[in-house]
């Protein structure tokens, strides 16, 4: 497949982690433009480094992420208590931060003020453009987190975790607004811990256990044999293990679903990153806390 459209993103080979210990490792696929993908897997399977690699906040450790449009087609939310509150902007200027791979930091919103303001308009957030961010309910401030991503209109969107702690009214019209940007032909990739979430509105689904157990259609990567086998995985799995030197060539862990669906069988491929039994790291992937910028 071409990676000339904006809204493609390629894995070749790709291992990813920190301190030269992977987190994702030996990941191969395409996922296509205009595609809405859910990222699921045990705490610590992975899920916000691999978000991570996309939106190029971490490099590869080995192989590589392909993006058509390069970086600058990826607006990326991060998990919530990644984003330091306490930063004195305004609700404006939160959204307004969208405008940054265009203009640059610092530079006047004044002329784009309109634009902005029909983003959180769209998100519910009417009126609010003055308050400090530091006012805000949680549901409010990731509607405004929301605002930001719709003025960056990037062709690639990735989520991590976007509906954690938040109510179920703003939960329901942030699942709109993806819905919404998924009909317009944008390329959605989430991380999400609510199967039925899963289920109701992603209709791929990349499983994974530091490495992919399944990638493809959502009813059949959330089979229970493969569930079964991410937690297995997942729990062998050795923090202090370094990359490993394996030759990706031959390697099955791309979109196959059924070749994945061996769950039942133990893994059998050699390398010597499960020994022992390893904490969860309860899904932040060893992030660091962030600015709201």
């Amino acid at each position: 497949m071409s990676l000339s459209h904006p809204g493609a993103i390629a894995f070749r080979g790709l291992t990813l982690g920190y301190d030269r210990h992977p987190a994702v490792h030996h990941l191969d696929g395409v996922i296509p433009p205009g595609d809405l993908v859910a990222v699921v897997g045990p705490n610590g399977a992975g899920k916000s480094t691999l978000l991570k690699g996309i939106a190029g906040e971490i490099a590869c450790l080995d192989g590589r992420i392909e993006r058509g449009g390069g970086r600058a087609a990826v607006a990326y939310l991060p998990q919530g208590d990644e984003i330091d509150r306490s930063f004195p902007v305004s609700v404006l200027d939160l959204a307004g931060m969208g405008l940054w791979s265009r203009l640059g930091p610092w530079r006047s919103l004044k002329p784009h003020r309109g634009g902005i303001l029909a983003a959180l308009a769209a998100v519910g957030l009417n009126g609010f453009e003055d308050r400090p961010i530091g006012t805000l309910s949680g549901g409010q401030f990731q509607r405004a987190l929301f605002a930001r991503l719709i003025v960056q209109d990037a062709p690639v969107v990735l989520l991590d975790e976007p509906f954690r702690g938040i109510d179920s009214r703003t939960t329901a019209d942030l699942v709109r607004l993806i819905l919404d940007w998924h009909a317009q032909g944008r390329t959605i990739v989430a991380a999400l811990h609510d199967f039925a979430q899963v289920r109701a509105h992603f209709p791929t689904t990349l499983l994974l256990a530091r490495e992919p157990v399944a990638w493809g259609r959502t009813e059949e990567v959330l089979a229970p044999a493969n569930l079964a086998r991410a937690t297995r995985l997942s729990e062998a799995w050795d923090e202090d293990a370094a990359i490993c030197g394996r030759d990706h060539a031959g390697h099955a862990h791309a979109q196959d679903t059924h070749v994945e669906q061996e769950a039942a069988e133990p893994h059998a491929h050699g390398h010597d990153h499960h020994h022992g039994h390893a904490p969860h790291d309860h899904g932040h992937d060893h992030a660091p806390r962030r600015s709201v910028g």
